[in-house]
């Protein structure tokens, strides 16, 4: 290994190092006795997201496989956190970065990639990002992070303060400190991946459940077992949903499915803003729908535990869109239902 790569190896320790662990919080719901839900607020790490991590994990894993020199372009197909947080690492260790990412995407999260230094290559939507990924690191020389297919073998699954292991010591003074059940959402499903394999090396009785927003094809390829499946239309949950299976969806160490709807987890976003007095992005809106039916259905089985599932982002990079109501009503329909519900159930 050169000096180079030990020396920015360093720098992306010592910044983990640094960062203090996230934050886990339980919610105010009162109605659901005996239930607990609680939070991983994703949202303070240095670049604002769960994809830090992952960002960290994915740069970890080229420098150490030899991947990234000092004069290599990091390319990477991105809807924008992921973007975000590469843009961040690669601008600590001194390379160029380029964010492929489709016209949809936020104009916040554009700002933030321009912000740390990365700069910009749009495609008209996300099943095209890939290709284009691929064929622009030929052009240019540089190296394609692949996040879709490395996120499940970049993050040290067994520890290492990984997002599972924080989530389970943190856990260990509440009431129900073993959780019944983990809620996520799947983007590239390095995430989940994670959390599935951490339970089974524990042996804890934990149940995995991933969340699916409409137009991803996740759902219906856990369902079926075709792992070919494609859809013709995007996600319209920004982060999560996939229009095709990827290699880190590892559908084995899930235990259940659920399939969101898009009004549900914008409806949510916005009902959790009024509980706790903050904004969440919409990936927020599907972990949490899905987080409260499960937890609905432990209080109707009469079955007592804690839930966790994970604030992904802050909803201030989202506020000319999701949080935009003319937006929402061009882009993802009425939310009014969905909202009624979850007051009425919950306050």
């Amino acid at each position: 290994m050169n000096s180079w790569v030990t020396d920015v190896i360093g720098k992306i320790n010592a910044d983990a190092h640094r960062s203090a662990d996230t934050h886990l919080f339980k919610l105010p719901l009162p109605r659901l006795e005996g239930v607990d839900i609680y939070l991983k607020d994703e949202s303070t790490h240095p670049t604002g997201s769960l994809k830090h991590r992952l960002a960290r994990s994915l740069f970890l894993y080229a420098l150490c496989n030899g991947k990234i020199r000092e004069d290599t372009t990091i390319v990477e197909a991105s809807s924008g956190s992921t973007a975000v947080s590469e843009a961040y690492f690669a601008r600590m260790i001194g390379v160029p970065f380029i964010a492929v990412v489709p016209e949809s995407t936020a104009r916040s999260k554009i700002k933030l990639i321009e912000f740390y230094g990365g700069q910009i290559h749009f495609v008209g939507s996300a099943p095209q990002m890939h290709g284009a990924s691929v064929e622009l690191a030929r052009e240019i020389g540089g190296y394609f992070m692949d996040q879709f297919t490395y996120a499940e073998r970049a993050t040290d699954w067994r520890g290492n303060n990984n997002i599972a292991e924080s989530v389970f010591t943190q856990m260990e003074r509440e009431p129900h400190p073993i959780p019944a059940h983990l809620i996520m959402g799947a983007g590239t499903g390095g995430t989940s991946a994670t959390l599935g394999r951490y339970i089974r090396y524990k042996g804890y009785g934990t149940e995995l459940t991933v969340v699916d927003p409409e137009y991803s094809v996740f759902y219906d390829s856990y369902i079926s077992g075709d792992r070919t499946l494609v859809s013709d239309k995007s996600s319209r949950v920004e982060g999560i949903g996939r229009p095709k299976d990827e290699h880190s969806f590892q559908t084995g160490v899930i235990d259940h499915m659920i399939q969101v709807p898009d009004a549900a987890s914008i409806a949510t976003m916005l009902w959790l803003e009024e509980l706790i007095g903050r904004k969440a992005g919409p990936s927020t809106g599907t972990n949490l729908w899905g987080a409260l039916r499960v937890a609905q259905d432990m209080v109707k089985e009469g079955r007592q535990g804690s839930i966790v599932t994970l604030l992904c982002d802050s909803g201030a990079r989202y506020l000319d869109t999701y949080y935009n109501s003319d937006w929402v009503s061009d882009c993802i329909g009425s939310c009014q239902q969905y909202h009624e519900e979850l007051v009425a159930a919950h306050g």
